[in-house]
């Protein structure tokens, strides 16, 4: 069993100013309908790897703003926590470190 420290990491990916650190989208904190235009445009621009990560659960986005940001990123990947809304649950932070992890 590999051990991490999701804390850790999680801090390194706030740190969007480093070229190498891997982008985290949270689709659930964000919608595709509130960017600008201008944003939205230059999402497929992101060259870096990148997880999206959205909650089934969230009454407010659905799962779809999710998938479009995923999709209009090169190369990113979506993670769907099943039993999430808003925000990560803890018992989801291994879910999430791994996804993160096997981003490249």
């Amino acid at each position: 069993m590999t051990t991490v420290d999701a804390q850790g990491i999680a801090l390194g990916i706030e740190s969007f100013g480093d070229d190498d650190a891997p982008l985290v989208l949270l689709a659930g904190s964000t919608t595709m309908l509130s960017w600008p235009d201008a944003l939205c445009e230059r999402l497929p621009e992101i060259e870096v790897p990148t997880l999206v990560v959205h909650g089934r659960h969230n009454r407010f986005f659905p799962v779809g703003n999710g998938e479009g940001i995923a999709r209009e990123i090169p190369g990113a990947r979506l993670l769907v926590l099943e039993k999430a809304a808003t925000a990560i649950p803890d018992a989801a932070a291994g879910e999430v470190t791994e996804a993160m992890l096997t981003l490249g």
